[in-house]
């Protein structure tokens, strides 16, 4: 078992199954054995494979998983990814939480892999942001890596990233890179920095500046991108965001920024069509 999937498995079978799935209980006997599979209805990418062998193994490590095809997988409808055999109580009360989990992660990696796809040829590669659902950051970030997209940040503790308000509320750019810095000797942490500019005057002091290792040009149009990446000259990493849509996505990229975020990878997905039938 993964540990760091513990604590959500528990809350998701708490809030699933309660003080017991009455319907399955009632009429099921607790002896009986079976299989189900799990089908693609839909065409797309297949992630959470590995996720799921977790779900069955923490219900009930009796349940043997057999895999057809592998996570990152691109799929089509009647495709099988896997049968489970076992309990035939277990199957169907571990059978609503995996396939939320395997709808979601194959959704994000399905809509990732469609813009990575629209990079190819490029040397941009796409990020994910903290635009994901509570709880499920981890899995859905996973499912970003397996459509074959880059992680930002996990959290607020693994980078540093100076935002506007983080700028404005420090009082400058110079001050919020300068006191970034001295926080980390203070504390003796190797994190990275990244600050945010929303126009060639304010990326100017942070060239001035320096102290950072990535600059976010953040709702610059395709014109100002290709001035800004022209004037960083290959000194800091650059990565574009805000407003970037999956039209618009290729022309940033020939910019020549090294990265694009894009928050629709995990805010706004919509899940793979996905069914666990009996056999």
């Amino acid at each position: 078992m993964r540990p760091d999937l513990i604590p959500f498995l528990e809350r998701a079978f708490a809030e699933d199954i309660g003080d017991g799935d009455h319907t399955t209980l009632s009429c099921i006997p607790a002896d009986a054995i079976g299989t189900s599979r799990l089908i693609i209805k839909e065409a797309g990418v297949v992630a959470g494979v590995a996720i799921a062998h977790e779900v069955f193994a923490y219900f009930d490590p009796n349940l043997v998983v057999t895999d057809y095809i592998a996570d990152g997988s691109e799929v089509k409808p009647g495709d099988v990814v896997f049968e489970v055999t076992g309990r035939i109580q277990s199957l169907l009360q571990t059978e609503r939480l995996m396939l939320n989990i395997m709808q979601r992660m194959s959704g994000v990696a399905t809509t990732t892999r469609r813009y990575v796809k629209a990079l190819e040829g490029t040397h941009t590669r796409v990020l994910d942001t903290r635009k994901t659902t509570p709880g499920m950051r981890l899995l859905e970030k996973e499912a970003v890596r397996l459509g074959g997209g880059v992680n930002h940040r996990v959290g607020l503790y693994d980078m540093i990233l100076l935002k506007d308000n983080h700028v404005d509320f420090a009082g400058g750019i110079r001050q919020a890179i300068e006191r970034a810095n001295a926080y980390l000797k203070a504390n003796n942490k190797q994190l990275a920095i990244e600050i945010e500019v929303r126009s060639l005057e304010e990326l100017d002091i942070v060239l001035q500046t320096g102290g950072v290792q990535r600059i976010m040009l953040d709702n610059f149009d395709i014109p100002t991108t290709r001035k800004a990446v022209e004037r960083i000259g290959g000194r800091y990493e650059t990565e574009s965001s805000g407003g970037i849509t999956f039209d618009t996505l290729r022309p940033y990229a020939e910019c020549g920024v090294d990265f694009i975020s894009v928050g629709a990878l995990t805010h706004s997905v919509k899940s793979l069509d996905i069914s666990f039938k009996a056999v």
